[in-house]
């Protein structure tokens, strides 16, 4: 290795400087730096390396929490999930490089590289954290656990937007279920949510609770007129005040009208079918229910083959049974041929005349 080795080092963390991450938040990250240095190192590199070695890494690795904090923009924080998927890289290439078994200068350069690798990995997910995950609520108040990369500590931040989170049109037929859906696509990753409320509108200062609880839905069955007017549903959160608030203006529509086309084998009330009821096709088949063309010609063509195989059978019978019964009538007149001719000359016996 010679002399190179330290300057390599040194090269190579140069490159960390400006690497953005917490994953020294991580307690696995942690752990699995230390067995580096107890169990890797030993067998891997000249006893004389290991300390500039490990100080250049937990360097490059401390850099991964010098995030530019902006009060304002948050841009010193990750979530939880952001990062576990950050960490489980590191954990993994890290792995990767000791069950290699690379010793020497080659293991130092790996190692450095891994990391700078490992560096833009996390700056890509800590930017789409920014970008899509924090507060992706458009309305109401979401309560985020986010961690400060700066001391690794877990605050709860609340995304505070208004909580009105618009109004819906809901119209239903009479004697059916009505169906009020108060869920957003946020409120499975919120935290410190409690109940479901749902309230019948009476009017501006007037309203009553139809129903509370952890279903983020409210069903009605059998609906009347009496059930037409406005809902308003209100989401709760631990911080007292609510996460969502959606109205729902519920119209009550007539009630379905379904036709009902009586069978053709059963008279009408007060009529009697006498002798047999007239082909009808527009009987025989409801509309619902009308026969399908390529179904009836397939049935025809079914049935002309079975009647040709019927009637292919019959006639090969009928020859053979003709062939045996000539044969037959020959026997018949040849025995009666010869019973005739000896009628006609008996035989005489010897010594007589």
């Amino acid at each position: 290795m010679g002399p190179r080795l330290p300057l390599l080092v040194a090269a190579l963390a140069g490159c960390l400087l400006s690497a953005r991450g917490c994953v020294t938040c991580d307690s696995e990250v942690m752990e699995a730096l230390n067995s580096l240095e107890k169990d890797y190192l030993p067998g891997h590199l000249a006893p004389e390396h290991h300390e500039n070695v490990m100080k250049r890494v937990k360097e490059a690795v401390q850099n991964f929490k010098e995030l530019p904090f902006d009060e304002d923009s948050y841009m010193g924080v990750v979530d939880e999930p952001t990062l576990k998927k950050a960490s489980w890289n590191l954990l993994k290439d890290l792995k990767r490089i000791t069950e290699s078994d690379v010793k020497g200068e080659l293991f130092v350069k790996e190692l450095f590289w891994m990391l700078s690798l490992q560096k833009d990995t996390f700056a890509s997910y800590a930017a789409h954290f920014q970008k899509e995950d924090f507060c992706p609520n458009k309305c109401g108040m979401m309560l985020q656990t986010l961690i400060w990369c700066s001391n690794c500590e877990k605050q709860v931040h609340a995304c505070r937007k208004s909580t009105d989170c618009g109004e819906r049109q809901v119209k239903v037929h009479r004697k059916e279920d009505m169906i009020l859906d108060c869920e957003l696509n946020w409120h499975r990753a919120s935290e410190g949510l409690t109940d479901y409320s749902f309230y019948r509108v009476w009017g501006k200062n007037d309203e009553t609770l139809v129903s509370k609880g952890k279903e983020p839905t409210l069903t009605k069955t059998m609906v009347g007129p009496e059930d037409q007017g406005t809902y308003r549903c209100e989401l709760g959160t631990v911080q007292s005040d609510p996460a969502t608030i959606i109205y729902f203006h519920v119209t009550v529509l007539p009630q379905r009208v379904e036709e009902e086309i009586p069978s053709p084998d059963i008279p009408n009330q007060g009529e009697v079918t006498l002798g047999h009821p007239q082909s009808n096709t527009s009987l025989q088949y409801p509309l619902s229910q009308s026969p399908n063309p390529v179904k009836m010609l397939r049935g025809r063509l079914l049935g002309l083959l079975i009647w040709g195989c019927v009637v292919l059978i019959a006639g090969a019978a009928t020859v053979i049974f003709c062939s045996r019964s000539g044969k037959m009538l020959d026997s018949i007149k040849s025995w009666f041929d010869t019973g005739t001719e000896a009628a006609q000359h008996p035989e005489v016996p010897e010594g007589k005349s």
